[in-house]
């Protein structure tokens, strides 16, 4: 069948992502190839100290990405879009969206990036025993019913960005569990929200006499491979202005970022994990085991299918190493030599692996914000070093490849060195590994763990949410989420693995030494600058 006549049949699977700065849609065939795509770029807006998007930015966004899918579609294929085999969303994850009883938005969207709920995840974490970040959902709502937010009475649902698209297009009210974990925590167990905390937020919020019990207010959960509903004639018209495409089609459960990343990289399998490096940085990792003990420094969330998963996340990656390489291209410039801005990258990424496993005793710190692994609310980028320093070219850019990615080593290295967790291979995407071979290396050197990029891996979010539609349309009976990507999307593709150079390793933890030691010079940094 050619792939006019595929897409015309909806023999296809569509997934759409919504991200911090640009919707993305990709569309695949059964195999999991993109066929093709559309995008809208937005930008969240900072109003009355919270940031946010209005409801309108989301649909016109939703609207204008689909749009510019159809279009592709149609420029590559001549083919006009009616139906799909299947349907996903998803979107960045946690955040804060409250509804009434008549389906009203309550206070506007609280995105993840709002930094106002501290009092509130400071409380549960410790009734809780476990790690309950600011940008999570449950402390938006208790931090609103600390505040004594005149809204929080009539809350009756509240949902992800994620859930609150699929339940205008569908009409229900669930959430993948992936996107879940970052509400509240998950029993593994049952795959639902955990009941035990469940009571006792009821427990904590009793006096304030609401008429709701959290459990009634919450999405309910599913896992990948469910079917989490369809789509309406209402949900139909809503997406697609043009009036073409048809209500009934089938829609998996809606998903998180993070969720999609793991199926974007073929990372759900239990002692794999991935990193995403550029702007930010996280890794994330499927545990075999629950950890002994709560760490700030660490995240518990869960895979599309249900497994845990450790995730640390960090504010700063890849702008401080940006802003070196911009000098550098205008320091070439002012000589009149023209470079090519990824030529430049390939030649500096590529001098750093001549230099010293240990960067010759230079130090530098990539904090443009806060770093709170490391205990940062505010950060400057600061470079250090002593006078008998080995400052060459290449350790001064070994340096920064390092920085890169040492906030988010310190993180990892309390899953590895403190709860001894094993990790058989991490898949690396993102703009730290577009040059080959260097960002890689340095994440093996970085995790003692063989690092693999593979080919596909750029597509993202869109094309992971993608395959969580394909795999609740066309999976195999009992066939899990793994042996589906193994066997039907990533078979036969095994990227370019890259194992941990031994001097490398022992070079990093010497860095980190410093590293740690020298966060104080970091701690005065900020405070005089202020």
């Amino acid at each position: 069948m050619d792939t006019k006549q595929l897409i015309e049949e909806g023999k296809t699977s569509l997934g759409i992502e919504l991200g911090s700065t640009r919707i993305k849609a990709v569309l695949i065939n059964e195999k999991g190839t993109p066929l093709a795509a559309g995008s809208h770029e937005w930008e969240n807006r900072y109003d009355n100290g919270i940031w946010t998007y209005t409801m309108e930015d989301v649909w016109e966004g939703l609207q204008d990405c689909y749009q510019d899918l159809l279009k592709d579609v149609k420029e590559q294929y001549g083919a006009t879009v009616t139906t799909f085999g299947s349907i996903g969303f998803s979107a960045m994850m946690h955040g804060y969206l409250a509804f009434d009883k008549e389906d009203n938005l309550l206070v506007p969207f609280r995105t993840w990036r709002n930094t106002i709920t501290e009092e509130a995840a400071g409380k549960l974490t410790k009734e809780f025993n476990y790690n309950i970040p600011q940008r999570w959902s449950i402390s938006h709502l208790y931090q609103a019913i600390l505040n004594k937010e005149e809204h929080v009475k009539d809350v009756a649902f509240f949902t992800t960005l994620a859930g609150y698209v699929h339940w205008k297009l569908t009409g229900k009210k669930v959430l993948g569990v992936g996107d879940a974990s970052g509400m509240f925590p998950i029993d593994i167990k049952t795959g639902n929200f955990d009941q035990k905390m469940v009571d006792r937020f009821n427990e904590l919020t009793a006096p304030e006499g609401f008429s709701w019990k959290l459990q009634d207010i919450f999405p309910k959960v599913l896992t990948a491979g469910e079917n989490a509903g369809e789509l309406t004639k209402e949900g139909a018209a809503l997406l697609d202005t043009s009036g073409n495409l048809k209500p009934g089609i089938p829609v998996c459960p809606p998903e998180g970022d993070a969720g999609t990343g793991m199926a974007a990289t073929n990372s759900v399998a239990v002692r794999t994990g991935n990193v995403s490096a550029g702007t930010s940085v996280f890794a994330m990792i499927v545990l075999e085991k629950e950890l002994t003990k709560v760490y700030p420094e660490i995240d518990l969330v869960t895979t599309p299918d249900g497994a845990l998963v450790g995730m640390v996340h960090c504010n700063n990656c890849t702008s401080d190493l940006n802003a070196w390489v911009n000098l550098f291209d205008e320091f070439a410039d002012c000589l009149g030599a023209k470079v090519d801005k990824n030529q430049l990258f390939s030649l500096l990424y590529h001098k750093a692996l001549e230099g010293d496993a240990d960067c010759g005793g230079l130090i530098s710190y990539n904090y443009f914000s806060g770093e709170p692994v490391t205990g940062f609310d505010e950060g400057v980028p600061l470079f250090v070093r002593r006078a008998e320093d080995k400052f060459t070219l290449a350790n001064f850019m070994r340096t920064h490849l390092y920085s890169s990615l040492a906030a988010l080593k310190a993180g990892l290295d309390l899953l590895f060195k403190e709860e001894e967790v094993k990790v058989d291979e991490m898949f690396g995407h993102g703009g730290l590994f577009k040059t080959k071979g260097v960002g890689q290396r340095i994440a093996a050197a970085a995790m003692n763990t063989p690092v693999s990029v593979m080919e596909t891996a750029g597509e993202g979010g869109a094309w992971g949410i993608a395959l969580l539609a394909s795999y609740m349309q066309n999976k195999k009976e009992k066939e899990s989420l793994q042996e589906f990507l193994n066997q039907t999307i990533f078979n036969g593709q095994a990227g370019s693995k890259m194992e941990p150079v031994e001097e490398d390793v022992e070079g990093f933890e010497n860095f980190m030494k410093r590293y740690m030691a020298g966060l104080s010079i970091e701690h005065a940094a900020v405070t005089s600058l202020k």
